[in-house]
Protein backbone atom coordinates (compact mmCIF):
# COMPACT_ATOMS: atom_id res chain seq x y z
CA UNK A 1 0.00 0.00 0.00
CA UNK A 2 2.96 2.30 1.03
CA UNK A 3 4.41 1.95 -2.67
CA UNK A 4 1.04 2.31 -4.71
CA UNK A 5 0.71 5.80 -2.52
CA UNK A 6 4.07 6.63 -3.28
CA UNK A 7 3.56 5.92 -7.14
CA UNK A 8 0.35 8.30 -6.85
CA UNK A 9 2.48 10.92 -5.51
CA UNK A 10 5.16 10.15 -8.47
CA UNK A 11 2.36 10.86 -10.83
CA UNK A 12 0.40 13.41 -9.49
CA UNK A 13 3.25 16.06 -8.80
CA UNK A 14 6.91 16.76 -8.52
CA UNK A 15 9.67 19.50 -7.41
CA UNK A 16 11.33 21.10 -10.62
CA UNK A 17 14.39 19.25 -10.52
CA UNK A 18 13.84 17.14 -7.62
CA UNK A 19 12.62 13.08 -6.82
CA UNK A 20 9.66 12.64 -5.22
CA UNK A 21 8.80 12.29 -1.57
CA UNK A 22 10.22 8.96 -0.33
CA UNK A 23 12.32 8.49 -3.49
CA UNK A 24 15.51 6.76 -2.85
CA UNK A 25 17.66 9.51 -4.90
CA UNK A 26 20.58 7.41 -6.59
CA UNK A 27 23.28 10.08 -6.70
CA UNK A 28 24.44 11.96 -3.80
CA UNK A 29 25.07 15.20 -6.16
CA UNK A 30 24.47 15.92 -9.26
CA UNK A 31 24.35 12.64 -11.70
CA UNK A 32 27.39 11.76 -14.27
CA UNK A 33 27.17 13.50 -17.89
CA UNK A 34 24.43 15.47 -16.89
CA UNK A 35 20.81 15.19 -16.72
CA UNK A 36 17.48 16.95 -18.21
CA UNK A 37 16.91 20.64 -16.74
CA UNK A 38 13.47 19.32 -15.43
CA UNK A 39 10.76 19.73 -14.49
CA UNK A 40 10.00 16.05 -14.72
CA UNK A 41 6.99 15.69 -16.90
CA UNK A 42 4.35 12.83 -16.05
CA UNK A 43 1.76 11.76 -18.38
CA UNK A 44 -1.86 10.91 -17.20
CA UNK A 45 -0.93 7.42 -17.71
CA UNK A 46 2.32 7.24 -16.11
CA UNK A 47 4.77 7.94 -18.87
CA UNK A 48 7.63 10.01 -17.60
CA UNK A 49 10.28 12.45 -19.29
CA UNK A 50 12.62 15.13 -18.39
CA UNK A 51 14.52 13.22 -15.16
CA UNK A 52 17.01 15.48 -13.96
CA UNK A 53 17.54 13.22 -10.83
CA UNK A 54 16.89 9.50 -11.03
CA UNK A 55 16.06 7.02 -7.87
CA UNK A 56 14.20 4.67 -7.01
CA UNK A 57 10.79 3.77 -5.64
CA UNK A 58 10.88 1.86 -3.31
CA UNK A 59 7.76 -1.19 -3.23
CA UNK A 60 8.70 -3.27 0.26
CA UNK A 61 6.13 -6.11 1.82
CA UNK A 62 5.27 -6.52 5.06
CA UNK A 63 7.29 -10.02 5.86
CA UNK A 64 9.80 -9.63 2.66
CA UNK A 65 11.20 -13.06 1.55
CA UNK A 66 14.86 -11.64 1.47
CA UNK A 67 14.30 -11.37 -2.17
CA UNK A 68 14.61 -7.94 -4.69
CA UNK A 69 13.67 -6.95 -8.05
CA UNK A 70 14.89 -3.90 -9.94
CA UNK A 71 12.08 -3.03 -12.26
CA UNK A 72 12.86 -1.20 -15.36
CA UNK A 73 10.11 0.23 -17.84
CA UNK A 74 10.70 0.62 -21.26
CA UNK A 75 9.29 3.27 -23.50
CA UNK A 76 11.89 3.30 -26.57
CA UNK A 77 14.59 5.19 -24.24
CA UNK A 78 11.89 8.16 -25.28
CA UNK A 79 9.75 8.31 -22.69
CA UNK A 80 9.61 5.51 -19.35
CA UNK A 81 6.15 3.48 -19.37
CA UNK A 82 6.52 3.53 -15.05
CA UNK A 83 2.17 3.39 -15.25
CA UNK A 84 1.58 0.47 -17.15
CA UNK A 85 4.97 -2.05 -16.62
CA UNK A 86 7.27 -1.16 -13.36
CA UNK A 87 3.99 0.10 -11.02
CA UNK A 88 1.47 -2.83 -11.91
CA UNK A 89 4.46 -5.23 -11.65
CA UNK A 90 6.02 -4.13 -8.19
CA UNK A 91 2.89 -4.44 -6.61
CA UNK A 92 2.32 -7.53 -8.10
CA UNK A 93 6.00 -8.27 -6.43
CA UNK A 94 5.61 -6.87 -3.20
CA UNK A 95 2.25 -9.15 -3.04
CA UNK A 96 4.50 -12.33 -3.48
CA UNK A 97 6.96 -11.04 -0.50
CA UNK A 98 9.64 -9.52 -3.11
CA UNK A 99 10.81 -5.97 -2.81
CA UNK A 100 10.69 -4.30 -5.35
CA UNK A 101 12.32 -1.01 -6.73
CA UNK A 102 10.92 0.91 -9.93
CA UNK A 103 13.69 2.45 -11.70
CA UNK A 104 12.87 6.15 -12.88
CA UNK A 105 16.30 6.58 -15.25
CA UNK A 106 17.67 9.31 -17.23
CA UNK A 107 17.03 9.24 -21.15
CA UNK A 108 19.72 9.25 -23.83
CA UNK A 109 18.48 12.05 -25.23
CA UNK A 110 18.33 13.83 -21.93
CA UNK A 111 21.32 12.91 -20.32
CA UNK A 112 23.71 11.46 -22.80
CA UNK A 113 24.04 7.90 -24.45
CA UNK A 114 25.43 6.34 -21.41
CA UNK A 115 23.13 7.89 -18.56
CA UNK A 116 20.18 4.61 -18.78
CA UNK A 117 23.29 2.64 -18.12
CA UNK A 118 24.80 4.23 -15.16
CA UNK A 119 21.65 4.86 -13.88
CA UNK A 120 21.00 1.33 -14.46
CA UNK A 121 24.48 0.02 -12.42
CA UNK A 122 24.01 2.95 -9.72
CA UNK A 123 20.61 1.43 -9.07
CA UNK A 124 22.00 -2.12 -8.58
CA UNK A 125 24.71 -1.05 -5.93
CA UNK A 126 22.04 1.23 -4.07
CA UNK A 127 20.23 -1.48 -3.46
CA UNK A 128 22.83 -4.27 -2.64
CA UNK A 129 24.80 -1.96 -0.23
CA UNK A 130 21.94 -1.04 1.41
CA UNK A 131 20.24 -4.99 1.18
CA UNK A 132 20.58 -5.45 5.03
CA UNK A 133 18.52 -2.29 5.73
CA UNK A 134 15.98 -3.61 3.65
CA UNK A 135 15.89 -7.36 4.57
CA UNK A 136 17.44 -8.50 1.41
CA UNK A 137 19.70 -11.16 0.78
CA UNK A 138 22.57 -9.61 -1.23
CA UNK A 139 22.73 -12.46 -3.71
CA UNK A 140 18.87 -12.69 -4.24
CA UNK A 141 18.82 -9.13 -6.39
CA UNK A 142 17.37 -9.64 -9.72
CA UNK A 143 16.46 -7.10 -12.48
CA UNK A 144 13.19 -7.16 -14.58
CA UNK A 145 13.17 -4.89 -17.92
CA UNK A 146 10.02 -4.44 -20.08
CA UNK A 147 11.18 -3.60 -24.43
CA UNK A 148 13.50 -0.75 -23.76
CA UNK A 149 13.77 -1.30 -20.22
CA UNK A 150 14.54 -4.91 -21.08
CA UNK A 151 17.66 -3.53 -22.91
CA UNK A 152 19.16 -1.78 -19.78
CA UNK A 153 18.81 -4.60 -17.67
CA UNK A 154 20.56 -6.93 -20.31
CA UNK A 155 23.49 -4.42 -20.89
CA UNK A 156 23.63 -4.07 -17.09
CA UNK A 157 23.68 -8.15 -16.51
CA UNK A 158 26.49 -8.45 -19.41
CA UNK A 159 28.57 -5.54 -18.43
CA UNK A 160 27.99 -5.01 -14.57
CA UNK A 161 32.12 -4.42 -14.41
CA UNK A 162 32.29 -1.48 -17.01
CA UNK A 163 33.24 1.75 -16.28
CA UNK A 164 30.87 3.90 -17.21
CA UNK A 165 31.65 6.53 -14.88
CA UNK A 166 33.96 7.58 -12.04
CA UNK A 167 33.12 6.02 -8.32
CA UNK A 168 32.09 9.15 -6.12
CA UNK A 169 31.64 7.14 -3.10
CA UNK A 170 31.79 3.33 -1.00
CA UNK A 171 28.77 2.27 -2.67
CA UNK A 172 30.27 1.84 -6.11
CA UNK A 173 32.77 -0.53 -4.69
CA UNK A 174 29.92 -2.75 -4.73
CA UNK A 175 28.63 -5.21 -7.37
CA UNK A 176 25.90 -4.16 -10.04
CA UNK A 177 25.86 -7.85 -11.22
CA UNK A 178 21.98 -8.49 -10.72
CA UNK A 179 21.56 -12.51 -9.46
CA UNK A 180 19.07 -13.37 -12.40
CA UNK A 181 17.38 -11.49 -14.98
CA UNK A 182 14.04 -11.15 -16.73
CA UNK A 183 13.48 -9.84 -20.11
CA UNK A 184 9.95 -8.90 -21.34
CA UNK A 185 9.19 -8.13 -24.97
CA UNK A 186 12.60 -7.06 -25.14
CA UNK A 187 14.97 -4.93 -27.29
CA UNK A 188 18.19 -6.43 -27.16
CA UNK A 189 20.36 -6.83 -30.37
CA UNK A 190 20.94 -3.41 -32.48
CA UNK A 191 21.83 -5.74 -35.31
CA UNK A 192 20.11 -5.48 -38.77
CA UNK A 193 17.76 -6.17 -39.92
CA UNK A 194 16.30 -6.55 -36.16
CA UNK A 195 17.49 -3.13 -35.50
CA UNK A 196 14.23 -1.27 -36.47
CA UNK A 197 13.38 -0.41 -33.25
CA UNK A 198 13.07 2.92 -31.34
CA UNK A 199 15.13 2.51 -28.68
CA UNK A 200 18.13 1.79 -31.29
CA UNK A 201 17.33 5.05 -32.80
CA UNK A 202 17.53 6.99 -29.97
CA UNK A 203 20.74 5.20 -28.75
CA UNK A 204 22.19 4.99 -32.21
CA UNK A 205 20.79 7.61 -34.39
CA UNK A 206 20.60 6.67 -38.08
CA UNK A 207 23.04 5.35 -39.33
CA UNK A 208 25.11 3.65 -36.44
CA UNK A 209 28.65 2.35 -37.23
CA UNK A 210 29.17 -2.13 -36.82
CA UNK A 211 31.49 -1.16 -33.70
CA UNK A 212 28.67 1.11 -32.49
CA UNK A 213 25.65 -1.53 -33.14
CA UNK A 214 28.34 -4.02 -31.47
CA UNK A 215 28.86 -2.36 -28.27
CA UNK A 216 24.96 -1.67 -27.42
CA UNK A 217 23.64 -5.22 -28.94
CA UNK A 218 23.47 -7.57 -25.78
CA UNK A 219 23.72 -10.96 -26.99
CA UNK A 220 26.96 -10.40 -28.13
CA UNK A 221 28.31 -9.40 -24.52
CA UNK A 222 27.13 -12.67 -23.10
CA UNK A 223 29.57 -14.87 -21.44
CA UNK A 224 29.44 -17.77 -18.37
CA UNK A 225 29.53 -15.06 -15.81
CA UNK A 226 26.32 -13.37 -17.10
CA UNK A 227 23.77 -14.24 -14.64
CA UNK A 228 20.44 -16.56 -15.58
CA UNK A 229 17.97 -15.02 -17.46
CA UNK A 230 14.01 -15.65 -17.97
CA UNK A 231 12.76 -14.24 -21.13
CA UNK A 232 9.22 -14.07 -22.66
CA UNK A 233 8.09 -12.50 -25.82
CA UNK A 234 4.98 -13.03 -28.31
CA UNK A 235 5.74 -14.01 -31.63
CA UNK A 236 3.48 -11.73 -33.11
CA UNK A 237 5.12 -8.95 -31.46
CA UNK A 238 5.12 -5.99 -34.78
CA UNK A 239 7.63 -3.18 -32.55
CA UNK A 240 10.57 -5.71 -31.22
CA UNK A 241 11.10 -8.69 -33.67
CA UNK A 242 10.98 -11.84 -31.65
CA UNK A 243 14.73 -12.90 -32.75
CA UNK A 244 15.43 -10.53 -30.48
CA UNK A 245 14.74 -13.07 -27.48
CA UNK A 246 15.88 -15.85 -30.24
CA UNK A 247 19.58 -14.98 -30.28
CA UNK A 248 19.63 -13.58 -26.95
CA UNK A 249 18.65 -17.43 -25.66
CA UNK A 250 21.16 -18.93 -28.05
CA UNK A 251 23.78 -16.90 -26.71
CA UNK A 252 23.41 -18.01 -23.46
CA UNK A 253 22.60 -21.84 -24.06
CA UNK A 254 26.19 -21.08 -25.84
CA UNK A 255 27.47 -19.80 -22.61
CA UNK A 256 26.25 -22.45 -20.45
CA UNK A 257 24.11 -19.98 -18.67
CA UNK A 258 20.55 -21.02 -17.38
CA UNK A 259 17.34 -19.50 -19.93
CA UNK A 260 14.11 -20.24 -19.95
CA UNK A 261 12.14 -18.54 -22.68
CA UNK A 262 8.67 -17.84 -23.41
CA UNK A 263 7.13 -17.69 -26.99
CA UNK A 264 3.53 -16.77 -27.11
CA UNK A 265 1.80 -16.68 -30.01
CA UNK A 266 0.04 -14.33 -29.75
CA UNK A 267 0.26 -10.98 -27.48
CA UNK A 268 1.62 -8.32 -28.98
CA UNK A 269 3.51 -5.82 -27.56
CA UNK A 270 3.56 -3.64 -24.49
CA UNK A 271 1.46 -6.23 -22.11
CA UNK A 272 2.71 -5.63 -18.93
CA UNK A 273 1.50 -7.94 -16.83
CA UNK A 274 -0.51 -9.33 -19.36
CA UNK A 275 -4.67 -8.73 -19.85
CA UNK A 276 -6.62 -10.70 -18.21
CA UNK A 277 -7.32 -14.14 -20.83
CA UNK A 278 -4.19 -13.97 -22.97
CA UNK A 279 -1.48 -15.88 -23.98
CA UNK A 280 0.99 -12.90 -21.79
CA UNK A 281 -0.73 -13.15 -18.97
CA UNK A 282 0.97 -16.77 -18.12
CA UNK A 283 3.97 -14.75 -17.43
CA UNK A 284 3.83 -13.62 -13.67
CA UNK A 285 2.87 -17.44 -12.35
CA UNK A 286 5.69 -19.08 -15.03
CA UNK A 287 8.07 -16.53 -13.70
CA UNK A 288 6.89 -17.36 -9.99
CA UNK A 289 7.86 -21.33 -10.72
CA UNK A 290 11.44 -20.51 -12.31
CA UNK A 291 12.45 -17.92 -9.13
CA UNK A 292 10.93 -20.80 -6.79
CA UNK A 293 12.87 -23.84 -8.79
CA UNK A 294 15.96 -21.87 -8.88
CA UNK A 295 16.14 -21.11 -5.29
CA UNK A 296 15.31 -17.57 -5.19
CA UNK A 297 12.45 -17.61 -3.84
CA UNK A 298 10.99 -19.62 -0.87
CA UNK A 299 8.83 -22.87 -2.46
CA UNK A 300 4.86 -22.24 -1.44
CA UNK A 301 3.99 -23.92 1.69
CA UNK A 302 1.71 -26.66 1.70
Amino acid sequence: MRGLMLLCLVLIHLHAGAAPPGAIVLWPGAPPGGAAPGPQRDSAKGSITQVAQPYLIAHRPARPDGTAVLLVSGGGYAHIEAGKESGPAAAWLQAQGVTAFELVYRLPQEGGGAAPFQDGQRAMRVIRARAAEWGIDPAHIGMLGFSAGAHLAGMTAVQPDAALYAPVDAIDGVSARPDFVVLLYPVLTMQPPFDTTHAKKELLGSHPTLAARDALSVERHVDARTPPMFIAQALDDPISPPENSTLMAAALRRAGVPVELHQFRHGGHGWGLGKPGSEPAAWPQLLLAWLQSRGWMPQPSG
